[in-house]
């Protein structure tokens, strides 16, 4: 983990999601602690790293998501430098790479 995010209020906000028992507890919190902004803007940088993943372009990212082309780059660099915390969760939720068998 960023040594930046090392700290006790951090992990403390990581064991109270972790706490979490179900969807509905996970909607919940979320709902409390985030503005509608701020949890909409979380789930569209997921849907762009999903996208990303499938090796979709730019312009089809930005068409699908509304997201920026800073703000696909930004998932972009996660993807490819980060801590690996995007490709975790695909590989639990069983999100296959490429595209392949994809849903819409």
């Amino acid at each position: 983990m960023n040594s930046k995010l090392k700290t006790p209020a951090v992990e403390q906000l990581f064991d109270a999601i972790l706490s979490l028992e179900n969807k509905e507890e996970c909607a919940a919190f979320f709902e409390d602690l985030c503005t509608i902004n701020e949890l909409l803007s979380l789930s569209q940088r997921f849907e762009v790293a999903k996208m990303l993943r499938e090796k979709k372009t730019y312009l089809d990212i930005a068409e699908k998501t509304g997201a920026s082309t800073a703000t696909i780059s930004r998932v972009n660099r996660s993807l490819n430098y980060g801590s690996d915390g995007y490709e975790k969760v695909f590989e639990r939720l069983q999100i296959p790479e490429g595209g392949e068998g994809q849903q819409e």
